[in-house]
């Protein structure tokens, strides 16, 4: 069983499919599209993070691939229709960065609350504003998640650990569970409306890009702050950027963005804007994790024809 590995992974993932009898392993980072396709009929099985693009061309050209493997939750660089149409399974490994990614937001939340990166900066340029980075406490603000899943539930769960009020919005999840859960359900636009801090929790589907633009921005409290840790493009940057301008919300944090890197982002000009390069799942613990449920999971597919936390159904 030959498979290729084409992002950075770590190496208890490769280790452990190496140590099984009958794979073969080839780890080849940083491909250009081109020579991803020329080498993908050889493999039986792909391994991505979120660089490798796993388009309709390269599955096209991929004709003994059985099973793409993402090592982590995101599936929005693989194109979903066209592996399903070409009989190639696409799991991914939703569990082993869940705390990592929630422990970041929550991080994020007391980053803009406490102004961290702006006294930073303003310490290392020699000067003492003790005055001017006055923040504000968290404990009773009312924290909204958007997306009760695995990561957005374990945020609703740190969020009420620290003493703020949750209120939860999800069209999928049933208020009942919500409710059950310890939190209130509410709708989107209630959400909105209460909420002192917004974080949002959602894949990236048609439904979800760009669900946040300059009519919700309306709809929130003066002085909300934002956090993003899920999708870059759920929030309209341009209509971020807009509300952070005008003072509507007070701050906002972003890990994702539309374009990764982001280069010359305007938002960067903001001080009240704080951002990481998309390290929400990374921290060593996640991504053994990650590794190791998709090599187990490409194992168990492979020898024991088991089908774990598989997000298609291919045709052939």
């Amino acid at each position: 069983m030959k498979v290729l590995v084409s992002d950075k992974l770590s190496e208890a993932g490769i280790e452990m499919l190496r140590a099984e009898e009958g794979f073969e392993v080839d780890v080849k980072t940083g491909l250009a599209p081109e020579d991803l396709k020329k080498i993908i009929p050889e493999y039986d099985a792909l391994i991505i993070r979120s660089a490798t693009q796993v388009t309709a061309d390269v599955l096209e050209a991929a004709t003994n691939l059985k099973v793409v493997g993402r090592a982590g939750i995101g599936v929005d660089n693989v194109d979903i229709p066209a592996a399903t149409a070409n009989g190639v399974l696409v799991m991914n490994a939703p569990y082993g960065n869940v705390i990592t990614t929630a422990e970041h937001t929550i991080a994020m939340i007391l980053s803009m609350s406490r102004h961290i990166p702006c006294g930073t900066a303003s310490m290392r340029a020699g000067k003492w504003e003790k005055k001017n980075l006055q923040g504000c406490e968290i404990y009773q603000k009312t924290l909204g998640v958007v997306g009760y899943g695995k990561i957005g539930s374990v945020v609703a769960d740190r969020g009420k650990g620290l003493r703020m009020n949750v209120i939860v919005a999800d069209p999928v999840v049933s208020p009942e569970q919500i409710k059950n859960d310890g939190y209130e359900p509410v709708s989107f636009d209630e959400l909105l409306r209460r909420s002192d801090y917004i974080t949002f929790h959602v894949p990236k589907l048609p439904e979800t890009a760009g669900m946040v633009g300059h009519e919700e921005f309306k709809k929130m409290k003066d002085g909300v702050m934002i956090v993003n840790c899920a999708r870059g493009g759920v929030i309209q940057e341009d209509a971020l950027y807009d509300a952070l301008k005008s003072g509507k919300i007070a701050a906002a944090a972003l890990d994702v963005f539309v374009t990764e890197p982001p280069q010359a982002h305007p938002l960067l000009e903001f001080d009240n804007f704080v951002c990481t390069p998309h390290l929400g799942a990374s921290t060593k613990e996640a991504q053994d994790n990650v590794a190791t449920d998709i090599a187990y999971q490409m194992i168990r597919y492979f020898k024991h024809n088991e089908y774990i936390n598989v997000v298609n159904a291919p045709k052939k």
